[in-house]
């Protein structure tokens, strides 16, 4: 086996590259040829894994190397908000995760998995969101302090001050929504923004997204709404709805789109679920 071992520096306030000796070592223990790769994994492509050792981000980036390929991929979560690996049961220590990997590539365990591809080929493995969460994720982003999830908290408050519902069309499987709305999560799994349970029920193995809508949401209700979103009860709440789709088109206004944590336009955006995108071994 030809492994790569992809290592983000600046990952987990530079916890990534403290690690990536004692990584590669006991790495070297299991495969035939251990390449290590520091920063963005795209000229990495043709081994036959892919051990990324970082946050989301660092998993966007590899996840467009591995996608439809024959390449495997793996994570050892060592970021500040690790959705990818929380939503897959990987262990949020990135020691343990290495533990945990090293006993499935002994044993051959492996999981495909499904992705979403938006219209421009950018794939996505969390949840590719447009509107409030998208500016929040932009923001947070661009924070250098506080570190970990709590970059969110602060973008939130940031832009709570500035933020207006819009127009909003959603076109899903042969149905049409119109509405003015806060925001859309599209989820491939559960989790984004450091643990928050946006599309809670989001199976990344069923060949379908779960979509959450919330709609029009002034500042007070947003400020009443978003603790639930840290519990999963936020589906309760009268502004919100959801749907399952394999496809969406998202139109209507100019809001800005993250997938995976990362930048990814605009809208207008029209996204599918590809079934059996992406094997990991975990």
């Amino acid at each position: 086996m030809r492994a790569v071992l992809a290592v983000h520096p600046g990952s987990g306030g530079g916890a990534a590259e403290r690690l990536k000796g004692v990584v590669a070592a006991r790495l070297r223990e299991r495969v035939d040829r251990l390449e290590l790769w520091t920063g963005d994994p795209a000229g990495a492509a043709g081994g036959d894994l892919l051990v990324v050792l970082g946050g989301d981000g660092a998993v966007h980036q590899a996840v467009q190397v591995c996608a439809g390929t024959g390449t495997a991929l793996a994570v050892l979560p060592a970021g500040g908000g690790n959705d990818f690996a929380r939503a897959l049961g990987i262990p949020l220590d990135p020691l343990r995760a290495l533990d945990t990997l090293l006993d499935a590539l002994a044993s051959g365990r492996r999981r495909v998995l499904d992705l979403g591809r938006a219209d421009d080929g950018c794939w996505f493995a969390t949840v590719l969101c447009a509107g409030f969460d998208a500016a929040v994720a932009r923001l947070a982003a661009a924070l250098r302090w506080p570190t970990g999830p709590h970059r969110y908290d602060v973008a939130v408050v940031g832009e709570l001050a500035r933020f207006r519902p819009k127009p909003v069309a959603l076109s899903f499987d042969g149905d049409r929504w119109e509405l003015e709305a806060t925001l859309v999560a599209v989820g491939n799994t559960g989790y984004y923004g450091g643990g928050i349970p946006v599309c809670p029920a989001a199976d990344p193995g069923d060949g379908l997204f779960d979509i959450t809508v919330v709609g029009r949401a002034g500042r007070a209700d947003l400020i009443r709404l978003l603790p639930r979103l840290r519990t999963g009860a936020h589906l309760a709440h009268p502004a919100v709805r959801t749907v399952r789709a394999r496809e969406v088109l998202i139109e209507g206004n100019g809001w800005p789109v993250v997938a995976d944590g990362e930048p990814a336009g605009t809208v207008p955006v029209s996204v599918r679920c590809v079934p059996g995108a992406l094997a990991i071994v975990l």
